[in-house]
């Protein structure tokens, strides 16, 4: 990432400004929503759905980002149907506002603190890695975790039959989402098809 995207996310949280961030190599496909913290690595983001509401907390490694937009119509829209969101009350239905309001990111790398939560509390994750992040998504339950890497148990969700374990080096982690919907249905398929989290 060169450094005058790094300063339009910089901005960008310093005013509290909608975004869009690309990672992926098609443009069709890409994070919008409010600028939560910026390390020297990852940027993190109160994701919002194509319906404007919240949906989650996205981290994207910032050396995969090419482009980012603060103004442009496409965002005019978004913030058009997010008031429409607030007013007809489903835009925070995961409570995340309040949730970051006690919440400190940035005072540790956000990769890291991501990761460490969930583990801690049994949370789905979502993780793109370098290698199929334009092909596809990890969903599931981050079994272990060390300095160097995690392992996942995840959701094959045209096999169910089990999980699936997957090795990952942090180091190529490209982008994790939790606490959104696609988390949320993860946990739901965990708890009512693999009987997980057990305490």
């Amino acid at each position: 990432m060169n450094n005058e995207l790094k300063q339009e996310l910089i901005l960008a949280k310093q005013n509290n400004e909608l975004v869009a961030i690309y990672n992926f190599k098609s443009d069709d496909t890409f994070t919008v929503g409010y600028i939560v913290a910026i390390d020297s690595v990852f940027v993190l983001v109160l994701g919002l759905d194509t319906d404007s509401k919240i949906n989650g907390l996205n981290a994207v490694r910032l050396s995969s980002i090419h482009d980012v937009k603060r103004d442009n119509d496409y965002l005019m829209n978004v913030r058009i149907r997010e008031e429409n969101a607030r007013q007809y009350g489903y835009y925070d239905i995961w409570e995340l506002e309040k949730y970051l309001s006690n919440a400190k990111y940035g005072l540790q790398p956000i990769l890291v603190q991501l990761l460490t939560e969930a583990f801690a509390v049994k949370e789905p994750v979502v993780i793109g890695t370098k290698e199929f992040k334009d092909q596809d998504d990890f969903d599931g339950l981050v079994t272990e975790l060390t300095p160097i890497k995690l392992t996942l148990h995840y959701l094959n969700f045209e096999d169910l039959s089990s999980l699936w374990e997957r090795p990952i080096l942090l180091a190529d982690i490209d982008y994790i989402r939790v606490k959104g919907m696609q988390a949320h249905n993860s946990q739901s398929i965990l708890r009512e098809v693999f009987n997980e989290p057990n305490s």
